[in-house]
């Protein structure tokens, strides 16, 4: 137990391999649902469901215990929403692309990612962007999270002539998030230890009482085999010849690059790692993450990155990367009870999400609001990324009209030469997304 103490640095930290456990255990459960989400999405592409199951369950476990081991950081990698969908529908489904050779682009793109990273390249972009932009970006995630986690309930759903509008109080899903987002919020102000972890276990029991989560069958399933798709990213390697393919490799690069950064960002801007505009350890949390998307691209998914469901468990406590081993094993434990792990739906995962973002979203009172040059990207980073759905969007519009901002305020000097290259790259970023 000292070792592990002395390793971790819990004292240093003012927490303990009970708080440590109780974090990555809320962690893994708002994350558990990709276990079931990422299948669904990559089966549109012909992927084995079964076999994608497995190589996400062991991506991330592998990258989690990386991130934790190596960067002794409390944070969870696994398969990113979003870009797996890009995976499936646009490049797969709309480009006509074998899922073999997207997987093969994904390699691809890691191994530029591991480059990058090598030549210390993503620490000095992280390390430049302005404070009041950090504090936007970390803000920005958790008004993100807190749309996914309405969304996810039900409270919050598509409407043709507004976008998005309030959802029905008659459907009984909802009343699964309604119910443990109440108790969580009384636990929390009551200071009751573990809230968030403690209303989603109750928030599951509720659905089973009213009758909308349905009790596991059993308890044990073995694994399914890897076999249908594992290696095939490193067999088709040779398919990328095209310009097609160049700025497929492009955007996996790009999307992930920037999402993984802002959840960085925001995630250690929470937990209070972030010191003098500085995130120490920046360099191995960055190569955990690289090295993870070409783990998970060889065992047979879609880019892995730094999951912002990880402030969940930073929020119980969690401080080291004890938390993110802790989130690991249960990984590699669900994959053989993943018959469990169908009581925590999405419903019951929603408050902690938007409970989260709710803390999150307090770091917007250290932007300077009084300074417009200041305020504008900073409130498009936070209106962005829950409107366009996407992290890395909305850190392009803040970090577009930041450089304009400060010209037109007179306050040129003060932007740094990384700020005129991140200008020029999120330009290029958004012009290549929005290649048809």
């Amino acid at each position: 137990m000292n070792i592990i103490k002395k390793y971790f640095g819990l004292d240093e930290t003012h927490t303990s391999i009970k708080i440590e456990f109780l974090a990555g255990l809320t962690t893994f459960i708002s994350m558990s649902y990709i276990l079931f989400v990422n299948p669904s999405v990559l089966g549109a592409s012909g992927m084995d469901k079964g076999a994608v199951f497995t190589a996400t369950a062991l991506a991330s476990a592998l990258g989690t215990a990386i991130m934790g081991i190596v960067a002794n950081y409390p944070i969870g990698e696994a398969p990113a929403l979003g870009i797996n969908a890009f995976f499936a529908y646009t490049v797969c489904i709309g480009m006509h692309v074998k899922w073999q050779t997207a997987l093969a682009s994904v390699f691809v793109a890691s191994v530029l990612f591991i480059l990058i990273t090598l030549l210390k390249l993503r620490e000095k972009i992280i390390n430049s962007i302005p404070a009041d932009l950090k504090f936007a970006i970390s803000s920005g995630i958790g008004l993100f999270i807190a749309f996914l986690g309405l969304q996810n309930s039900g409270m919050i759903v598509g409407n043709k002539a507004t976008l998005v509008s309030i959802g029905s109080l008659e459907n009984p899903l909802v009343w699964i998030t309604i119910f443990g987002l109440l108790l969580t919020v009384v636990l929390m102000i009551l200071n009751i230890p573990g809230s968030i972890f403690i209303g989603m276990v109750f928030a599951a029991i509720f659905g089973i009482v009213i009758g909308q989560i349905a009790v596991p069958t059993k308890f044990i399933s073995f694994a399914p085999s890897l076999q249908p798709i594992f290696g095939q990213a490193i067999y088709h390697i040779g398919d990328i010849n095209t310009v097609q393919m160049v700025v497929v490799v492009l955007t996996f690069l790009l999307v992930t690059f920037f999402d993984t950064a802002g959840t960085l960002i925001g995630l250690a801007q929470q937990a209070g790692f972030i010191k003098n505009n500085k995130m120490p350890r920046v360099g191995k949390a960055l190569a955990a993450d690289s090295t993870a998307m070409m783990a998970g691209s060889v065992l047979g998914t879609s880019p892995v990155g730094a999951f912002v469901e990880s402030s969940s468990g930073i929020a119980v406590g969690g401080r080291t990367g004890l938390t993110a081993v802790f989130i690991s094993i249960f990984f590699l434990i669900s994959m053989l009870f993943s018959p469990l792990l169908s009581i925590f739906t999405a419903q019951v995962t929603a408050p902690a999400l938007i409970i989260v973002g709710v803390l999150m979203a307090q770091n917007t009172a250290h932007i300077h609001w009084d300074r417009l040059e200041i305020a504008v990207p900073a409130f498009l980073i936070l209106l962005g990324m829950p409107l366009t759905y996407s992290i890395s969007d909305g850190i392009s519009l803040g970090m577009i009209t930041y450089p304009i901002c400060m010209i037109a305020a007179k306050k040129y000097k003060e932007i740094t030469p990384m700020m005129w290259v991140l200008f020029f790259i999120f330009i290029i970023f958004l012009w290549i997304l929005n290649i048809k």
